[in-house]
Parts: C-alpha cells; structure tokens; sequence
C-alpha cells in the first residue's frame, strides 16, 4: 500500500486511490461489472477510477457509496473548525469567500 504525502504529485495520489478502490472491491468479492451495476455508474468508469485516472466527482461518491465506504468522506474532509477569535469577528455569519490572497498551486 502506498502513502499520499503533502509531496505526491497529483497522478500518484489518483493511482492509490484506484488502487485503493480495487482493493475494497475485490475484499468484497464483486466483479467490476457488479460494482458498476450497483454503483450506476459505466464499468468504463470503474476501470478508470481503478487504473487512477480522473472521473467526475458524483461518480466516486456513487462508488463510495456502493462500497460502503461514504463517511469515509467526513475523516478525508472534514469539517473545518472555526477558531474562537474567527468565531466573534464573524459574529454568527459563515465566510463566503477566501480574502483574496492564494498560496502556491499544488497540481
């Protein structure tokens, strides 16, 4: 099993995810077709997901979903927390928008 670091490279990070795919799948004993059936999605788009390849993003919640695997999402991203001094200055309102000022681009 391969590690995403802050450092990998975008294909990198997409081929352990379709790695990491493949290996839920196969744990569960499915054929790529059940999963796709299952799942709704093309067995294309299966194949693609598992060979680390970009698929929209409805198309893995679909197969994360079938998987089981969806809160998976909330440990991936989770909520963001909103520090004490963000929380008075914002009085009650959520950020709409970022100030405008970006970091370095990771692709």
């Amino acid at each position: 099993m391969g590690t995403i670091l802050v450092t990998s490279r975008t294909p990198d990070v997409l081929r352990e995810i379709g790695e990491r795919l493949r290996r839920v799948r196969l744990q569960r004993n499915e054929s790529i077709e059940e999963l796709a059936h299952e799942a709704g999605v093309g067995v294309n788009t299966i194949r693609r997901l598992e060979a680390g390849r970009s698929v929209g993003t409805v198309y893995l919640v679909r197969v994360l979903r079938a998987l089981g695997r969806l809160a998976a999402l909330d440990a991936f991203l989770p909520e963001p927390e909103v520090s004490p001094i963000e929380l008075s200055r914002l009085k009650g309102k959520q950020r709409q928008r970022a100030s405008g000022s970006s970091g370095p681009s990771h692709v």
